[in-house]
């Protein structure tokens, strides 16, 4: 089931049980924009640090930070500085010149994780969409592979344009989308075996796997984590055998996991890796960064009108440099730590509902048992109603993705409204 369909079906009230009524207008909102999200009925006009405030002027305590991508929250000094002074400066420019907050930001970023050449755009989708095609030509000019094939996993996610729904594992993505762009492969999560037998099938009697593309974590197909040992083959195959190891980290990078990126936590090195979400606190930038071996973009062969702009980048390097400073990894392991264990103390409490807890860092996911009524979209609702914001990640899972700079007691809240939204949905 679709965030969408699971908003569609869950209607949010007031404390009084009643329907929400508001200065905002939903319906001439609804007149103008076009139908592709499903959405709330829940206007919100501004915040501060881990909470926002609707158009009615109640405060909610976020732990979705725009699904995992305001990473200082909201209204942070450091960006609030750095808008304006480059607002002041200058906010647009071509790449037809050089950029040099976008040189800065490349340095950071080469000089903080295993990458040595970074390309900038807009969006987790348009990064991955640059990760592909630099796949794609690495296939044909480096390992002379006429038709290349790029492995993806099952319950993946990708992004929404073309080729990125092609490359996310979810059928519900891609219904009524076909023709699809060929040139892709599924195969389970955490499954070496089956990466194998894939390879093996599609190799035999000429080379085709270019790349295999895949998540550390997955986020929308349920907040799973990446097996160690699994990862760790991965990239033993992709040695030996020349194929490309690309990790999607637009959702667990920039700090999320309690590292700085995901890959961290498995022991090896990707040859690309994709950033965006959180690396500009909600300032809308991506990246997509590779080793040097695999750069073989040549100019005009790649673009973006806005891509590494001197405004997102600023901003960016405010968000990376604020992360450095003020040691806000250390923070998302603590409170990590803290929302899993009391997310398991929920478990127990509640045996007959809650069948699974796991995450890193500040991107965690309870899950509940499969066969009882109770979905995330429920949860979800009646949390909203309670003053916490919380996202589904499919219809059993509920995922917990405040901004990194959330605290002690905001956590112990947003645990205490938990515990209350289950007794109450537990007992009807």
């Amino acid at each position: 089931m679709s965030l969408e369909t699971l908003v569609q079906q869950h209607p949010i009230t007031s404390e009084s049980g009643s329907a929400l009524s508001t200065t905002f207008d939903a319906d001439s909102f609804d007149a103008v924009v076009m139908s592709t999200y499903g959405r709330f009925p829940l206007a919100l006009e501004r915040g501060a640090g881990c909470r926002v405030w609707d158009t009615q002027g109640r405060d909610y305590l976020d732990f979705v930070a725009g699904i995992a991508t305001c990473t200082l929250g909201h209204a942070h000094p450091a960006m609030i500085e750095a808008v304006t002074r480059q607002m002041q400066k200058l906010h647009h420019v071509s790449n037809l010149y050089y950029i040099p907050e976008q040189g800065e930001l490349a340095k950071w970023i080469v000089e903080h994780s295993c990458g040595d050449r970074v390309f900038f755009c807009n969006s987790g989708a348009e990064a991955n969409e640059a990760a592909i095609k630099l796949a794609r030509k690495y296939a044909h000019t480096v390992l002379q592979i006429e038709r290349p094939i790029i492995l993806t996993t099952h319950s993946s996610f990708h992004g929404r344009t073309l080729a990125t729904i092609t490359a996310t594992g979810q059928p519900k993505y891609q219904k009524n989308f076909d023709p699809l762009v060929p040139g892709f492969h599924y195969v389970p999560y955490n499954d070496i075996a089956a990466v194998e037998a894939a390879i093996s099938e599609l190799d035999e009697g000429d080379y085709r796997v270019a790349a295999i593309l895949i998540e550390p974590l997955q986020g929308e197909g349920g907040v799973r984590p990446g097996d160690v040992d699994y990862f760790q083959k991965l990239r033993q195959i992709c040695d030996e055998t020349g194929i490309l190891l690309i990790f999607d980290e637009v959702q667990v990078g920039m700090g999320r996991s309690g590292k700085l990126w995901g890959y961290e936590y498995l022991g090896i090195e990707p040859d690309i890796f994709t950033s965006a979400k959180g690396l500009g606190g909600g300032v809308p930038i991506g990246a997509m960064i590779s080793k040097k071996f695999c750069d073989v973009f040549q100019p005009g062969e790649h673009a973006s009108t806005f891509g590494g702009n001197p405004l997102a980048c600023g901003v960016a390097l405010a968000v990376c440099q604020t992360l450095e400073q003020e040691n806000i990894l250390h923070n998302v392991q603590q409170r990590g730590e803290q929302l899993r264990t009391g997310l398991r103390v929920l478990a127990s409490k509640y045996p007959n509902h809650i069948v699974d807890v796991r995450g890193w860092g500040l991107i965690n996911g309870m899950e509940l048992k499969a066969d009882i009524e109770l979905t995330a979209g429920d949860v979800v609702t009646a949390a909203i109603n309670e003053g916490l914001l919380l996202v589904p990640a499919g219809s059993k899972v509920i995922r917990f993705v405040p901004p990194l700079i959330v605290s002690e007691k905001e956590v112990d809240t947003a645990l205490q409204i938990v515990d209350r939204v289950i007794a109450s949905l537990t007992t009807v």
